[in-house]
């Protein structure tokens, strides 16, 4: 029978500070402290929302936030830490990747439908953890009739005496499964296929909305038959688990709590908004931008969503965009658009002290990157501050002559840079490598200094 657990909007753990948000996101990001702010005050906001009176609540707009700067300085990363850190169903999605209704693509909606998903699976993995010790014990009783079938019950009336030795042997096999003794046994268990029948999309449908239809009007359809398969006992506990689980679980509370905390808490982060920025011209391949607009349009003002979970109401869904703006600008999208993102933040370029930094300081660090791929060759590399800051010049030096690609740029010097290194590894009989200043000028001057050849390799 299924299992109703408390349905809450509410996250899990305590919701960081804006102080400890912006200390989470210095781990990983260098510099941009203003956009760092933003996204603190308003990830803060949610939970601050979430403890006033429902009416006020109600009225409580989020304050969407739009992020400028050029690339490979930390708009998305901040983005890819934040889903991290948020403690909510949060989706990146890209803006370009939309079309206006009436052309083939995702339509704007799709979105919401997809962070509806996200957050169905988060529910469902909060409510597995409470409810997997039953589930294993559920499944390793299936698991031991398959191994030691029950026996066919005994008439007291033919034999009285109890017989024990059945129950014994069960204890016995329990054991020898606890204690991992009968991996490499094979058994065979009844598994569900899964089918999906082929069928023609109606033109004008989205495959969501025929997906619905179709579960809606065959639900039969859909069971898929079962079938005995051979498999080893660990894989064959994890699949009858897996199965308790589904029926332990109560999706439609699941699916009530995700979409509760998808109105509630949700956040869409929407990258390349600048690409469906511009004015029309009315023809050529860039004719739906501006319808485009159009339709996200009401998603963020706030509408009702359809999906196969139920309605979801946008109004207090939090939008946070961002884009380079190299040949638009913000002023190009339409103006209602532009009226619903009311905090806007530049992110500044980066230059030769940040990318020391961004070698040096964060977990992630370029620098203790290669250093833990190489150890796996037992090759120990070093690096010297020298190098790092000849590293950072060379990369500032690039970008000035050619295309300003921020951070990125390091990622194709430090390539070049271990070129010879990553490809001599196994093979290398002194297995520390330093690297210094004059290392670096050995394999990377002269690529700088050709600026045709850099702007190829570099």
């Amino acid at each position: 029978m299924p299992i109703y657990l408390p349905e809450s909007t509410s996250p899990p753990a305590e919701a960081l500070t804006p102080r400890q948000i912006v200390a989470a996101l210095d781990k990983y990001v260098i510099g941009q402290r203003a956009a760092k702010r933003a996204v603190a005050i308003a990830l803060r906001n949610r939970s601050r929302r979430q403890k006033l009176s429902p009416e006020l609540a109600e009225e409580v707009a989020p304050k969407n936030i739009l992020m400028i700067g050029p690339t490979g300085v930390g708009k998305t990363e901040i983005a890819r830490r934040l889903a991290r850190l948020a403690q909510s169903p949060f989706l990146k999605v890209e803006a370009s990747k939309f079309t206006e209704v009436g052309y083939v693509g995702r339509d704007v909606e799709s979105m919401v439908r997809d962070l509806v998903e996200i957050a169905v699976d988060m529910v469902r993995e909060e409510q597995v953890v409470q409810i997997r010790n039953k589930a294993e014990l559920n499944a390793e009783e299936r698991l031991l009739d398959v191994l030691l079938p029950p026996t066919r019950p005994i008439d007291p009336a033919v034999d009285p005496v109890p017989r024990g030795e059945s129950g014994d042997t069960r204890e016995k096999i329990r054991a020898q499964l606890r204690e991992g003794r009968l991996e490499n046994r094979f058994v065979e268990i009844e598994v569900r296929e899964k089918s999906f029948p082929s069928f023609e999309i109606i033109a004008g449908s989205s495959v969501e909305e025929v997906d619905i239809n179709i579960k809606d009007m065959l639900p039969g359809l859909f069971q898929g038959r079962t079938r005995r398969r051979r498999m080893p006992v660990p894989e064959a506990l994890e699949y009858l688990t897996q199965e308790e689980q589904q029926k332990l679980i109560d999706m439609e509370s699941v699916a009530r709590t995700a979409v509760e905390r998808v109105e509630q808490a949700g956040i869409i982060f929407l990258d390349e908004i600048d690409k469906i920025a511009g004015r029309e011209s009315g023809h050529g391949p860039d004719v739906s931008r501006e319808g485009v607009q159009r339709d996200i349009l009401p998603i963020i003002e706030g509408t009702t969503v359809n999906t196969k979970h139920g309605m979801v109401q946008t109004d207090h869904v939090l939008f946070i965009a961002a884009g380079a703006f190299h040949v638009s600008k913000p002023s190009d999208l339409i103006p209602e658009l532009q009226g619903r993102f009311p905090i806007r933040v530049e992110l500044g370029p980066l230059g030769k002290d940040e990318f020391v930094r961004i070698l040096t300081e964060p977990q992630n660090a370029l620098v203790k990157q290669y250093t833990a791929l190489l150890a796996t060759e037992d090759v120990a590399l070093e690096f010297t501050r020298d190098a790092i800051e000849r590293i950072a010049d060379f990369a500032t030096l690039v970008n000035e002559r050619t295309e300003n690609i921020g951070a990125r740029r390091l990622h194709t010097v430090m390539e070049k840079l271990l070129d010879e290194v990553s490809f001599e590894a196994p093979d290398l009989s002194e297995k520390a490598v330093r690297i210094d200043a004059a290392y670096v000028d050995r394999m990377l001057a002269d690529i700088v200094k050709n600026e045709d050849l850099s702007r190829y390799i570099l």
